[in-house]
């Protein structure tokens, strides 16, 4: 495969500094847009939408820790071993977040976000409103092992 290059629109200011896996709901976060980049009106419209999805890379994940097979997520044997491609762990290939986080307001460059996963300073790589019709479409399934993991992901 070709190699891609990316570059950040912004980056993410939060509380949360350091690496850790649970209670996200608790920090405050903003991404600043690259200002070289993006004029004000790059926002623009943003606060008519509830919530937005946003991709960032998780930096601060070692590259030596990325996973390229199963695991068990969160190292828990407990749970079943499963393909980095069947989790939302961070030691992903590309080390590539995603999540879809409430709007609370725009500021000028300043997006400020609720329920952001991303430690301070991480690249932000893109910025998309959650439209509805982009959600899943028909019923939902996940094994259970995920949703007793994610039981104090948020608030814990």
């Amino acid at each position: 495969m070709n190699p891609i290059e990316i570059v950040p629109v912004g980056k993410i200011t939060s509380t949360r500094k350091v690496v850790e896996d649970d209670r996200w709901d608790r920090e405050t976060a903003f991404i600043e847009l690259d200002p070289v980049r993006f004029s004000a009106d790059a926002l623009s419209g943003l606060t008519e939408f509830s919530h937005v999805e946003i991709l960032f890379h998780m930096d601060q994940v070692d590259p030596a820790k990325v996973e390229a097979g199963a695991r068990h997520p969160r190292n828990n044997p407990a749970w079943p071993k499963v393909g980095i491609f069947a989790q939302r762990g961070k030691n992903r290939p590309n080390r590539i977040g995603s999540t879809i986080c409430r709007v609370l307001r725009v500021d000028g460059r300043t997006l400020y976000v609720e329920g952001f996963d991303a430690v301070d300073g991480s690249p932000v790589l893109d910025i998309k409103p959650w439209v509805k019709e982009f959600g899943p479409r028909g019923s939902l399934r996940q094994p259970a092992w995920i949703s007793e993991l994610m039981q104090g992901y948020w608030n814990g």
